[in-house]
C-alpha cells in the first residue's frame, strides 16, 4: 500500500499518535473478519481529525500502538455509527472507549428511522453519496487497492460533521440527557463481555424450558462458549443452535442416542458426544425427562393490555417524533405487563416521557 493515508510504519503511526492526542473529536470505525473465528480479527483502523482522515493497518503493525492509548483516554470525543461491534472489537486491543458519541442512536433520538445507516445519515444531513463497492471486500487481504482505501476512509470523513449537526438538533429538542443515558449504556464495559454462565440466553427458541431443561441448557450453552473461545471458532462451529436445543429438548443417554438426532453432525457426535453425555449426566435430570412444558394460549385480558400499552407507546412515539421501538420494543411492553421492575421503561428517561402513562393504564 502506497497511500499517504494508511498507516502501516511504527514511526508514521507514533506520529499520528501524537496528531490525534490533541484533537478534542476523533472520528472511528473498523474493519474486522469473524466468519472463521470466536474473536474477530481487526483488519483496518479508520480515524479522522477534523482536518484529515487515515486508515491504520493493524495487521502490518501487529496492533494500534501509541494510537490504542489515544482512543481509551478521556480527553476526546470517539465518534462512531452503530458502535457496538466497533466497541467489541477495539476492546481486544485497547482501553474501552470514553466519551463515545454514536451517530445512529443520536440520529434515533432526533427522530430519523431508529436503525438508519450510515450512508443513508450523510446523504440526509450532508447531501454526499457514498459509494457502496466494497461491501464484500475481504479486509484481511493485502495489499489494499486505492479503491478499497478510499471507501474506508469515506467511513470517517464524515462522522464530524454529522456528529454536529445532530448534537445541534439533540440540544433544540432538549434531548441531550437522552443521549447520554443511552451512550453510558453502550459503553458499558460488561456489554462487552459474554459470560460463558449466560450464553444460554443468547440462544434461540430456548424460551418455555422447565427448570431441568433450563439446567441442561445453562451446562451446554457454557461449555460451548468456553470451547469456541478456546479454540477461536465460532461457536457454531462447536455446535449450532438446532442441535443445542435438539439435544435439550430429547435429552439422548447414549451415544446410540446422541447420533441418532437428525441435527447431529456425525463428526460432532464422534468428537463430542462423551462431553456431551457427561454434561447430560451432570444436569441429573429425571429419566425420561420430564414433559415439555405446553405453550398456553395468551390470555385474552393479557393480550387486550398489551395492545392497550402499545397504542399508548406509539401515540406518545408519534408526539415526540421517534421510531415507536425507539422508545418502547415489544420486549420492553411485556416486560412492564408481566410487572417486572427492572424494566426499561421504569427507569431513566423513557420513565418519565412514557413509562408514568403506561404504568397509569396498568
Amino acid at each position: 500500500m502506497t497511500s499517504a493515508s494508511v498507516i502501516d510504519h511504527p514511526d508514521a503511526l507514533n506520529e499520528l499518535a501524537s496528531r490525534l492526542a490533541t484533537s478534542t473529536a476523533i472520528a472511528l470505525d473498523t474493519e474486522f473478519m469473524r466468519e472463521r473465528t470466536y474473536r474477530a480479527e481487526l483488519c483496518l483502523v479508520q480515524v479522522a481529525s477534523s482536518a484529515r482522515a487515515w486508515c491504520i493497518d493493524p495487521i502490518a503493525l501487529r496492533g494500534l500502538g501509541a494510537c490504542a492509548a489515544v482512543l481509551g483516554n478521556a480527553d476526546s470525543v470517539k465518534v462512531l455509527h452503530a458502535a457496538r461491534q466497533d466497541l467489541e472489537v477495539l476492546a481486544t486491543v485497547a482501553a474501552p472507549l470514553q466519551r463515545v458519541f454514536d451517530t445512529q442512536v443520536a440520529a434515533a433520538l432526533a427522530g430519523y428511522p431508529a436503525q438508519v445507516g450510515y450512508a443513508e445519515l450523510v446523504q440526509r444531513l450532508l447531501g454526499v453519496e457514498l459509494a457502496k463497492g466494497q461491501t464484500r471486500t475481504d479486509w484481511s487481504r493485502r495489499p489494499l487497492s486505492e479503491a478499497q482505501v478510499e471507501y474506508a476512509l469515506d467511513d470517517v470523513r464524515y462522522l464530524l460533521p454529522v456528529c454536529e449537526q445532530l448534537q445541534r438538533e439533540i440540544d433544540k429538542l432538549g434531548r441531550s440527557a437522552w443521549l447520554a443515558e443511552e451512550l453510558q449504556a453502550i459503553t458499558d464495559p460488561a456489554q462487552l463481555i459474554i459470560d460463558p454462565e449466560r450464553a444460554w440466553l443468547r440462544v434461540k427458541s430456548l424460551q418455555g424450558l422447565d427448570p431441568d431443561r433450563q439446567r441442561l441448557a445453562r451446562l451446554l450453552a457454557a461449555w460451548r462458549e468456553r470451547r469456541a473461545i478456546e479454540r477461536n471458532r465460532p461457536r457454531g462451529w462447536i455446535i449450532d443452535d438446532n442441535t443445542l436445543r435438539d439435544i435439550i429438548v430429547r435429552v439422548p443417554r447414549t451415544m446410540e442416542q446422541l447420533a441418532a438426532l437428525e441435527t447431529m453432525p456425525e463428526a460432532t457426535a464422534r468428537h463430542s458426544g462423551e462431553e456431551l453425555l457427561r454434561l447430560i449426566r451432570a444436569a441429573n435430570l429425571a429419566d425420561p425427562p420430564p414433559p415439555l412444558l405446553r405453550r398456553e394460549k395468551p390470555d385474552p385480558e393479557f393480550v387486550a393490555l398489551l395492545r392497550r400499552l402499545s397504542d399508548c407507546a406509539q401515540s406518545v412515539a408519534r408526539e415526540i417524533s421517534v421510531a415507536p421501538e425507539v422508545l418502547a420494543t415489544r420486549r420492553d411492553i411485556e416486560a412492564l405487563a408481566r410487572g417486572e421492575q427492572s424494566c426499561t421503561l421504569l427507569s431513566g428517561w423513557r420513565k418519565h416521557v412514557v413509562g408514568d402513562k403506561l404504568q397509569a393504564l396498568l
